[in-house]
Parts: C-alpha cells; sequence; structure tokens
C-alpha cells in the first residue's frame, strides 16, 4: 500500500527546493527542477548511490541519522519532517495508522455517536481515512445537505470536491477544500486503497492528479472554509480537527464570524439536538464507559 511512497515523497520534495535556498549558485543548463541528487547527497553527507536507491525504492531502511540529514537538507518543514519519519516506519514495515485495521465502511463508534449528540446545534462530522463522512449532526446537515455534500450512501468528501459539478459555487475557496481532501488521502494513506487513488485521477483528472503527485503534508483540515447555502447565503467557517481512533477524525466547524454565527441560528432554530450516521453506531470498546 505505501510501496515507493518513500522514494516519491523525496524526490517531490528535492524538486521543489532551488538552489539559492540553500546557499548554492544556480548556474547555468539545469535540466532537472529544484536541487540535483548530488547536491542533496553533498549537504546532507551521504553518496550518490545511496540517495538515487532512495528515490527508486530499492532501499527503505534508512537510519535515523541518514532521515535527518536529508531533511536538514531539504529544508524540510515540521509536517515535513513528521511525514518522512512516519513514510520510514511504514516502509520498514512499522504500520503507524489503522492499528485497529480500517475497514471499508467504517461505523461510528458510540463513544463518538456520544460526542456528536453534545455537541447540540454545532455543525459536526466524524470523518474516515478516505474523508467518508461517518456521522454528523442535525446541524452539518442542515448547513451542507442542500449543496449536495451528503449524497450516496457514505458520501465522501474528495468525491464531492472533484466529481461533484456544483461543488465549486458552493464552496467559493474550491482550491482550499480541493487541496484538503487530498492532503487528508495522503496523511491517512494507511488506510486508503491505491485503487482508489488511481479511480479519482482517472474521474478528475489533472484537477486531483497534479495535486496527488505534490505529496502534501501538514495537520489534517476539511478545508471547508465558506459554503454558500440556499436559504441563508455565505457563511464562513473555522474548522477545528481532532484525531480518534481507528483512523477517525472529528470535525467541529465553528462560525468565523458574527454574521456567520446568525446564519447558522437561523438554519438551526430550536430543532432538537440531534445526529445522523452513515452506518449504525458500533458497539463501544470493552470496558468504555461512554
Amino acid at each position: 500500500m505505501i510501496e515507493g511512497e518513500l522514494g516519491t515523497f523525496l524526490r517531490t520534495r528535492r524538486e521543489s527546493v532551488r538552489p539559492e535556498d540553500v546557499g548554492l549558485p544556480r548556474g547555468e543548463r539545469r535540466r532537472t527542477p529544484g536541487l540535483r541528487r548530488a547536491e542533496v547527497a553533498t549537504l546532507a553527507g551521504i553518496s550518490v548511490e545511496y540517495l538515487t536507491r532512495l528515490e527508486q525504492g530499492r532501499d527503505s531502511r534508512p537510519s535515523t541519522q541518514v532521515v535527518a540529514a536529508i531533511a536538514d537538507a531539504l529544508r524540510l518543514d515540521a509536517a515535513d519532517r513528521m511525514h518522512l519519519h512516519h513514510l520510514v516506519a511504514l516502509s520498514q514495515g512499522t504500520e503507524l495508522v489503522c492499528a485497529a485495521g480500517c475497514p471499508d465502511d467504517a461505523a461510528l463508534p458510540q463513544e463518538m455517536a456520544a460526542l456528536l449528540e453534545r455537541l447540540g446545534t454545532t455543525p459536526a462530522a466524524v470523518i474516515g481515512p478516505r474523508t467518508e463522512l461517518v456521522g454528523w449532526t442535525d446541524s452539518f446537515e442542515l448547513l451542507v445537505g442542500p449543496l449536495g455534500m451528503l449524497e450516496g450512501e457514505q458520501p465522501e468528501l474528495v468525491r464531492y470536491a472533484f466529481l461533484e459539478a456544483s461543488a465549486r459555487q458552493a464552496v467559493p475557496d474550491w482550491d482550499t477544500f480541493a487541496d484538503a481532501q487530498v492532503a487528508w488521502l495522503h496523511l491517512q494513506r494507511g488506510g486508503v486503497e491505491p485503487e482508489v487513488v488511481a479511480e479519482l485521477a482517472a474521474a478528475a483528472g489533472q484537477d486531483f492528479a497534479a495535486r496527488w503527485a505534490g505529496r502534501p503534508t501538514g495537520p489534517l483540515d476539511t478545508g471547508l472554509r465558506a459554503v454558500v447555502h440556499p436559504e441563508v447565503g455565505l457563511v464562513r467557517l473555522q474548522p477545528q480537527v481532532l484525531l480518534a481512533t481507528g483512523g477517525l477524525a472529528l470535525a467541529v466547524h465553528l462560525p468565523a464570524d458574527a454574521a456567520a454565527d446568525t446564519a447558522l441560528d437561523r438554519l438551526v432554530g430550536r430543532r432538537p439536538r440531534g445526529l445522523r450516521s452513515a452506518q449504525p453506531p458500533a458497539p463501544a470498546a470493552h470496558g468504555s464507559t461512554a
């Protein structure tokens, strides 16, 4: 599932660093974007042959010292460094995600269902590794349901972003929204089948494929900064994502300004709080008090 990802990540980051960023002259006749392998190898204190093996997937067990040296040479930020170490661990057979398994159709744990119930009138959803919406509050449904975001037996944000024609009008900052879905898939790759990525690339074309090729990192984020609702108009949001077990995450969307707060009040009104689930809630884990 992760085969070749370490080398691809190293290569994309090498190609994104300009020579002048690391104190090297750009020079002429530079046929490759970013740094040459020889330049990175020199900066990291390793051989060109070893770096080539890493990038080509012929060696996937670099030492901690080598990983740190390459990260320094490529000027990786904190998110990229964490992802690099994650990929190294995966390539060595140490699974870091979905330790309890990543089922095709995730069920909403009872503990998460109880948490959603307590969120009341706040738009919130539980999201799985494929950006699938596992469960959500009534207020989330009132906010995004009319936009077509909840269509299907188990809706997925990434499919909505790239395959639903109305998404670009419903989500004003569509690029940020689309970027976030691809980053989510990439960061949760341990729970995402390669066939899913291939299918999306074929169906959505370069809009998806180019983003995936960039191997985005960073904190998990829904990218849902605003929506245009047919009843209340523009609603600006502040997404907050909290990681949970089993590859799940809780995404809460707070109003970003007074106008959004008023709009959400109009939508929710005094309706009794509740939640929706794509699958029946799973039994609580043994020993849980939820």
